[in-house]
C-alpha cells in the first residue's frame, strides 16, 4: 500500500471514476466523461493519476483507449485496511478477556 493510491482516491472525481468503472465495467475516455459530466481534458488527467497509481488499466483498441479497474491494486488496499480491522479486533478481544476476568474476580466469595 502506498501513498499514491490513497492520494489518487482522495479526489472525489477520481473516486467517482473508479466507482463507475467498478459498477459498469470497461469504458472509453469519452464514455467516462459523459457519464460523470466531466470535460475530456479533466477526465484524461484524472485517469492518468489513477493509472499512475495502478488503480486503472488502459487497453488500446484501434484509436480508442478503454479503461478498467485494476482489481489487484484494490485487493492490496483491502488487505491493508483489513490489517487495521484485525488489530482492532485483537484489542477488543483482549478487553473482553480482561472484563471477564474482572467479573469473575467480583463474583468470588470472600
Amino acid at each position: 500500500m502506498n501513498a499514491a493510491t490513497l492520494s489518487a482516491l482522495a479526489e472525489p472525481n477520481r473516486m467517482n471514476i473508479v466507482e463507475l468503472l467498478r459498477d459498469v465495467g470497461a469504458l472509453t475516455l469519452g464514455e467516462i466523461a459523459e457519464r460523470l459530466s466531466l470535460r475530456l481534458p479533466q477526465s484524461s488527467k484524472h485517469l492518468r493519476v489513477l493509472s499512475d497509481a495502478g488503480l486503472v488499466v488502459v487497453d488500446a483498441v484501434a484509436n480508442r483507449r478503454i479503461f478498467s479497474v485494476q482489481k489487484e491494486q484494490f485487493a492490496e488496499l483491502d488487505r491493508w485496511v483489513q490489517s487495521f480491522l484485525n488489530a482492532k479486533e485483537e484489542q477488543f478481544d483482549r478487553l473482553d478477556a480482561l472484563l471477564c476476568k474482572v467479573q469473575e474476580q467480583g463474583n468470588e466469595p470472600m
